[in-house]
């Protein structure tokens, strides 16, 4: 018989296939479900994604908030909160959770953060710090075709 951790991982399974399917209620529903079993630093994180393609962007960062009281170490909840601020604006504020993200120990994939600010860094025209971050990217994931993109359009940009 199954205990209370492995039904909760086997709901948030689900609720990750779910999601990825397009069916973010039955998401949603399945989240919830194992965070009833048993709160997870994943389950609080992808119950806000969820929410985020709802376009609850608020909500979405307060799961991400709980998700790193439950575990500190868990990186994905820092790098999401960075991208929900971007979402709303907030470039400041989310440079500095791209960077809790870095550092995070419990991280895969570990590259996101830094081609996320690479793009913010873009985005406002800091060419340089761009191309820095893009290349951090390929440090932890060195064939990342988005970072290699993003490099190879800049490149023409500063040259």
């Amino acid at each position: 018989m199954p205990d209370q951790r492995e039904k909760a991982l086997g709901c948030w399974e689900e609720g990750t296939s779910k999601l990825l399917m397009g069916d973010v209620d039955e998401a949603i529903r399945l989240f919830t479900r194992s965070l009833e079993l048993e709160p997870t630093a994943e389950a609080y994180t992808f119950r806000g994604w969820a929410y985020s393609f709802q376009g609850r962007i608020d909500e979405a960062i307060e799961e991400c908030r709980k998700a790193i009281a439950t575990d500190p170490a868990f990186g994905n909840p820092y790098n999401d909160i960075g991208c929900y601020l971007m979402q709303k604006g907030e470039l400041e504020e989310a440079v500095l959770w791209f960077e809790q993200a870095k550092k995070a120990p419990r991280y895969e994939p570990r590259h996101y953060p830094y081609l996320n600010l690479g793009r913010l860094h873009a985005a406002r025209g800091d060419l340089a710090e761009a191309i820095e971050q893009f290349q951090g990217a390929l440090g932890e994931s060195p064939e990342d075709p988005i970072a290699l993109k993003f490099l190879e359009a800049l490149k023409y940009k500063v040259n």
